[in-house]
């Protein structure tokens, strides 16, 4: 019986399949990367206000406490936004007349609040709470970035699972002395290399098992 196929075909067939599992391979890398990427967390962007407010200066160069405007982060599971009232006790005396400000006037007039937009917005699926981590020694830039020196605010980390995990797996690394929480200016000491074991000690910080566990932040 003549043969049916030359014989080069079992190395084309084999060539064939191997191309194949390269696209999917290369395919499934990219869109893990893009899944990664600010692209899709969000990381680095601007967000749109309807009052561009500078945390540059209110915080780096006024040096407003954040529980100046954010009251509820040490005792309520979210950071609240602050009323129009917290901004017109400043702003009833000074630059009462300055045109970016007008939203904000116009808001206190009417009685009718600002409409700001999230800039660290976790999924549903996921419980964060403020509280907790601030009793624990999470300082606000551990999250939230050096928001002293941010003109406008941008989400800094990408706020991932990953990203979530790496401190829950090692708390050591990232938990500072409780009074330094708001502190955005603080470093850690260099010469303490038992400083964080001893701050989880201290702050009784769970276990890495009970941190990690899936139902700490999805409940």
């Amino acid at each position: 019986m003549s043969q049916l196929f030359n014989r080069q075909t079992n190395v084309y067939s084999r060539l064939s399949i191997l191309a194949v599992i390269a696209f999917l391979l290369t395919l499934g890398g990219i869109v893990g990367l893009l899944n990664l990427s600010g692209y899709n967390t969000g990381q680095n962007d601007y967000i749109e206000q309807p009052v561009q407010f500078s945390h540059a200066h209110h915080v780096g160069g006024m040096g407003i406490d954040c529980r100046y405007c954010h009251t509820s982060v040490e005792e309520s599971s979210f950071a609240n936004i602050p009323p129009t009232k917290t901004c017109m006790n400043c702003h009833s005396q000074i630059w009462t007349g300055a045109p970016v400000l007008e939203p904000v006037r116009a808001s206190f007039r009417e009685n009718k609040p600002l409409h700001w937009t999230r800039v660290h917005d976790l999924p549903d699926f996921v419980y964060f709470n403020h509280s907790i981590h601030v009793k624990q020694g999470v300082g606000c830039a551990t999250c939230h970035g050096p928001v002293d020196k941010m003109p406008l605010v941008y989400q800094q980390a990408p706020l991932t699972m990953s990203w979530c995990l790496d401190c829950h797996r090692n708390p050591a690394k990232y938990i500072r002395p409780r009074d330094q929480v708001f502190n955005m200016a603080w470093e850690r000491p260099s010469n303490d290399p038992d400083f964080g074991a001893r701050l989880v000690r201290e702050h009784k910080i769970g276990s890495v098992e009970q941190l990690t566990s899936c139902s700490t932040c999805h409940r």
